[in-house]
């Protein structure tokens, strides 16, 4: 045994290598490796990190699940009020795993300035909305007081301050259109904060402030809402959550999830999972032929090694588990490379956001990443176990050397 780990520490020491023929296609196994594990963790991180961060962006604006009236399911505007006392709020205690829940309506309406005009969703909030999940798209001033006595503070995007010529701490004048006759209802508001989400489904339409105005506008009474948005603990159990809630309120009362709602986002965000799935296929499949070729020309430059080995008696397992710890070795510094540079670049994009993206067509402006050291350590585990599967098959060739017609070649 000891011989055999001596002959394995000669066969991976580099100045045995360093003027060998198989010294080129060892490093080009090496760097397959690397480069493989790379594109590997950067595929994971940003594939999984832009999958979690639209989901958070869409929860931030509409939370997981949506009740409201049956005609207003589909619906981005408020029109059938449902009352606030239910058995469900403030506290769903008939359903676990619920973090919030909050009452908000919307309304329709359009600001119009001296020179543009553009169409709005007035989304009303109220003392309970969770003001915590807009905190980070806001870019300029504050978020409106909720809590407080009915006042004119709104919440606008950038998108829709650029196209009206807006500005922090300027009025607008917003009209909004009367439910059961002719005219319209005008309100003047003040613009105490500007966010920017990078979704321009929500930035170019949503205007947010106070409930109270959409009670008012539409004649409802104090305890008259459009929907309640319920958030949950854990986005990975929504659907199951959403089945329970349904069954928890009221028949007069419909749910939605976000998943639901807006299905052709969360449909093209399953896309990743079959790209992140192919990649890691190819690149794995990749570093794999570059070892197995690596491993096929090492056992032939060592031709007469392995005859002598076997004449002094070695078995064949024996000789083969010696190219094998060879393999695992190159494989190792293959993954150490691939790893340093793999996290280290995840980290300058995590910190500096290097790379910008198209907003309109991501939903993001910068590429988030998701940097997640369980999936990194199963990724290094399963590169190792699917090459030495696979290096077992090459490594068959040692045991049709036969001794004594190995020695004499050259």
């Amino acid at each position: 045994m000891k011989l055999e780990y001596f002959i394995a520490k000669r066969l991976i020491t580099a100045k045995d290598h360093k003027s060998s023929i198989s010294a080129p296609i060892i490093k080009i196994a090496i760097t397959a490796i690397a480069l493989g594990m790379v594109m590997m963790i950067v595929s994971i991180a940003t594939g999984i990190g832009l999958q979690q961060k639209i989901r958070q962006k869409v929860a931030a604006f509409n939370g997981h699940i949506i009740i409201s009236a049956y005609n207003d399911n589909n619906s981005d505007v408020s029109t059938d009020p449902i009352s606030i006392h239910q058995n469900f709020y403030p506290k769903f205690k008939a359903v676990d795993g619920i973090q919030h829940i909050q009452a908000v309506a919307s309304k329709g309406g359009m600001i119009r300035t001296e020179t543009a005009f553009e169409g709005i969703i007035f989304k009303g909030a109220g003392k309970d909305y969770q003001t915590d999940n807009l905190k980070e798209y806001l870019v300029e001033g504050r978020l409106p007081n909720f809590k407080s006595t009915l006042n004119e503070e709104i919440l606008i995007s950038q998108f829709l301050c650029n196209r009206l010529g807006l500005k922090l701490g300027d009025k607008c004048v917003t009209y909004f259109m009367k439910e059961a006759t002719e005219g319209y209802n005008l309100r003047n508001f003040k613009i105490v904060g500007i966010y920017n989400s990078g979704f321009q489904e929500f930035d170019a339409n949503y205007v947010i402030g106070d409930i109270r105005h959409v009670q008012r506008i539409n004649k409802w009474k104090p305890d008259e809402i459009g929907s309640f948005e319920v958030f949950l603990n854990d986005f990975t159990q929504i659907e199951a959550k959403g089945q329970q809630i349904y069954q928890e309120t009221s028949s007069t009362l419909d749910s939605q999830t976000i998943e639901e709602k807006f299905y052709y986002i969360f449909e093209w965000l399953k896309l990743f999972d079959f790209n992140i799935i192919v990649i890691l296929i190819v690149m794995i499949a990749v570093s794999t032929i570059n070892m197995v070729v690596a491993l096929l020309v090492l056992i032939l430059e060592r031709t007469q090694m392995i005859g002598i080995l076997k004449a002094l008696g070695a078995n064949n397992w024996s000789v083969r588990k010696l190219f094998l710890y060879n393999a695992t070795y190159l494989i190792g510094r293959g993954l150490l490379w691939g790893n340093a540079i793999g996290i280290g670049l995840l980290l300058v994009q995590k910190y500096f956001g290097i790379i910008k993206l198209n907003p309109e067509s991501y939903y993001v402006n910068v590429a988030p990443v998701d940097i997640n050291l369980l999936y990194i350590l199963l990724l290094n585990i399963g590169t190792v176990v699917v090459c030495l599967l696979v290096l077992l098959i090459p490594s068959y060739i040692i045991t049709k050397i036969s001794p004594s017609k190995s020695i004499r070649f050259d």
